[in-house]
């Protein structure tokens, strides 16, 4: 199994305390610098604008612009988006903006997207909220735009929500047959089939047995299209990861709301000492999972934590 890290980008409130937007990025990057150094497989990034669960006048950094700017800082991690959410980007836009990060990275882009949920951050910024069926039914027209956007010399589409009328895209990124196309999100009905029709790579989230739940769901998909269920790479997000030599010291790096929800934050997190976070490693990796995306609660002022994990779960694997 291959393990991400998401770099702190403010978003989780992961920036409080580094009040210099300078140097909060010089945090950022060095995370994502470290996690290269360690082994790490690949960084990620959110696509929000501001934090949650509160809307803060804390730093939160674009994640399109950070992905260009730690491509560069970078040269051997791969680098994505868990998710951009389609609908604060003209897809035909977005196509070429991830073609250029591609070559930017010399090929280490994953493209993360997802039909976006954040509704105070979609009012806030000016954008429409449709319910939920019409935002997957615009990302099921921007998934056809941008893959033809990778893959055709001169991109046409004509659907109810985005239309392309011969547009050029050059260059289409240095990977080739295109960009890995990761779509984020577990609903079953919808979004699984997307991936089962279009991507690369999903991401689901929850406990074992959900992720379990949601992969067979998937496979069910792909065995209805036709799809081999092995071609698509299957990733999952574990969204806090505390880690220390004690347990008790693990603890004490989680929020007072999160010690009072230990018991089941833990079923979805990975929390405690380098031997019981290996433990919950090899369920992830039983359940089917192949790169585990994490979290890492106190990144930007501790990178222990990063060099623990890389040392103990990674390289003792």
């Amino acid at each position: 199994m291959d393990y991400g890290v998401i770099v702190p980008q403010g978003w989780r409130m992961d920036l409080v305390g580094i009040a210099d937007p300078v140097e909060a990025y010089e945090a950022m990057t060095r995370v994502a610098q470290e996690a290269e150094a360690l082994g790490y497989y690949s960084i990620w990034l959110y696509d929000h604008f501001h934090t949650v669960p509160t809307p803060t006048q804390e730093t939160t950094f674009e994640c399109w612009t950070s992905t260009a700017a730690l491509a560069r800082d970078t040269k051997r991690v791969r680098i994505g988006q868990i998710v951009t959410c389609n609908s604060y980007r003209n897809p035909a836009l977005l196509a070429k903006m991830a073609s250029t990060v591609d070559v930017l990275s010399h090929g280490r882009l994953d493209f993360g997207i997802g039909a976006g949920w954040y509704e105070h951050e979609y009012r806030a910024y000016g954008y429409e909220y449709p319910d939920a069926p019409e935002r997957l039914r615009h990302l099921r027209d921007a998934i056809q735009i941008i893959l033809a956007m990778w893959t055709q010399e001169e991109a046409t589409f004509e659907g109810k929500y985005y239309q392309v009328q011969g547009a050029i895209n050059q260059p289409k990124g240095a990977q080739k047959p295109h960009i890995p196309l990761l779509i984020g999100g577990g609903g079953e009905k919808v979004t699984l089939k997307l991936v089962a029709q279009y991507a690369d790579a999903c991401n689901v989230g929850g406990d074992i047995a959900n992720i379990k739940h949601k992969l067979a769901v998937l496979k069910n998909h792909c065995e209805t299209l036709g799809r081999d269920f092995n071609s698509i790479r299957r990733t999952a997000i574990v969204d806090v990861c505390a880690i220390a030599e004690a347990e008790e010291e693990a603890i004490a790096k989680l929020t007072q709301d999160q010690r009072a929800n230990l018991e089941s934050l833990r079923k979805i997190s990975l929390i405690g000492t380098p031997e019981q976070i290996r433990q919950r490693l090899a369920e992830y990796e039983e359940a089917g999972i192949q790169e585990l995306i994490i979290h890492f609660v106190d990144a930007a002022t501790n990178l222990e934590s990063l060099r623990l994990f890389a040392q103990q779960c990674i390289q003792n694997s």
